[in-house]
């Protein structure tokens, strides 16, 4: 008996882990059987060379290291929290909302191609290593929490600032921009799920986009 694999997925500052939080709730107050998971596995030593990463051990620039190998470090780590705490829920009808998933080694990765052969190829082997050699799950439903750039960046700028690190993703503003533009992409590619965070400029309340998040996990049972 398969479960759900719900996925969000958003560029920094787009309330992935504070939406997930929310929608876990939501499902376990209708008496679902939830499970709320968030890469990278921070906790778990399968994320050492992911932190070693971001932390620029590699290089200080995201293009030091290349999609391949950069993927392979993510996809470790997702393997080993799959085997060592999910899979098993997963596969007896658990509902699993993962915070980032494959499908962010698809927008950081492929942004270091301007080639759009080179992206494709690169897309195609990720599919095949991490759903197919590695097996793991593919999503029911991958939601993108769409949030302009601009605001973004300053949340992003906003979060340093308080004292909180940014890594070398977040330290290139060139890099945000260019996964801006491939979540664009990959919404029409893949048909993921695009729900708003603005109207009118401004941010919409966590409660508002909430609703929506939940509206498109309940449209899969309907």
């Amino acid at each position: 008996m398969k479960g759900t694999l719900i996925v969000l997925e958003g560029i920094d500052g787009s309330g992935k882990e504070t939406q997930a939080t929310l929608l876990e709730e939501k499902l376990k107050s209708q008496g679902k059987g939830v499970m709320h998971v968030s890469f990278p596995d921070y906790d778990s030593p399968s994320s050492s060379l992911v932190k070693m990463y971001l932390h620029g051990d590699f290089g200080s620039n995201p293009d030091d290291v290349n999609p391949y190998a950069a993927s392979l470090f993510y996809a470790v780590d997702r393997f080993a929290s799959y085997r060592m705490k999910w899979k098993s829920f997963y596969e007896n009808g658990g509902i699993v909302i993962a915070d980032r998933y494959t499908t962010s080694n698809m927008v950081h990765q492929m942004t270091k191609y301007e080639d759009q052969r080179k992206r494709k190829e690169f897309l195609k082997w990720l599919e095949k290593t991490e759903y197919g050699e590695l097996e793991l799950p593919r999503p029911d439903l991958v939601i993108l929490l769409d949030i302009p750039l601009r605001i973004s960046e300053a949340l992003v700028k906003e979060r340093a600032a308080k004292g909180g690190t940014m890594d070398i993703h977040e330290q290139h503003l060139e890099y945000l921009r260019k996964c801006h533009g491939a979540y664009q992409e990959l919404l029409a590619l893949y048909g993921w799920k695009r729900i708003p965070c603005t109207e009118d400029g401004k941010l919409r309340s966590i409660e508002d986009i909430g609703v929506d998040v939940e509206q498109a996990v309940c449209s899969l049972w309907q």
